[in-house]
């Protein structure tokens, strides 16, 4: 009983506080750094953040549905989606380092909220579960084409890692739907949405 316990705090402890893992290649890499001026490498910076912050949430979310998930299909898609978002927080880390940012200083904060609402979510049945987490990834979705008109234009190094970012959230999506997912209430939607939005306004200052 203990030992999973141990390794779910560890999982927490590395996506807070060491370099996430990549065996992906950024798709930033071997692009040319284009010169910004200061206001636009800080605005980049800021957005960075927020997606960092959502690959920080997003790490809690899985870890928190994994926990409490029935089917061993079901858990080991999660955690697979899981991996896969590491690829993320480790391009968006090493982007606000490149761009002179620095990262959310209530990423701890984050971190719980994210991982009780993926608890939750579980408890409430795998098909709700995944209800819960293809809407999510349907906002994440929206929210990176909201940055991608936002990011400066010259700024193709954040541009790239965006794009592919957004690649990857539509085929959770996708896969939380093929897995059983259910449509969730309107009103649930809403409430996502401006919790998302609360949390999008802050990170991007703090």
């Amino acid at each position: 009983m203990l030992d999973p316990l141990i390794i779910e705090f560890d999982k927490a402890l590395r996506t807070l506080f060491a370099s996430a893992p990549s065996s992906r290649l950024s798709p930033a890499a071997g692009l040319v750094e284009e010169p910004l001026s200061d206001e636009d490498r800080v605005h980049a910076g800021s957005l960075m953040r927020i997606n960092h912050v959502g690959e920080i949430c997003a790490q809690a979310l899985y870890q928190g549905q994994a926990l409490t998930c029935h089917d061993p299909g079901i858990r080991q898609a999660l955690e697979k989606a899981a991996y896969e978002e590491t690829e993320h927080l480790a391009w968006t880390e090493r982007r606000i380092n490149e761009l002179g940012g620095r990262k959310s200083v209530l990423n701890p904060l984050w971190y719980l909220g994210a991982l009780s609402l993926g608890f939750f979510a579980g408890k409430l049945g795998d098909a709700w579960s995944l209800g819960f987490l293809a809407e999510t990834e349907r906002q994440v979705e929206a929210h990176l084409d909201h940055h991608l008109s936002e990011l400066p234009v010259q700024d193709v190094k954040s541009r790239a890692i965006v794009k592919q970012m957004k690649v990857d959230e539509v085929s959770h999506a996708e896969t939380a739907i093929r897995l059983g997912a259910r449509d969730l209430p309107p009103n649930l939607k809403s409430a996502m949405r401006l919790a998302a939005g609360v949390m999008t306004r802050t990170a991007y200052y703090v």
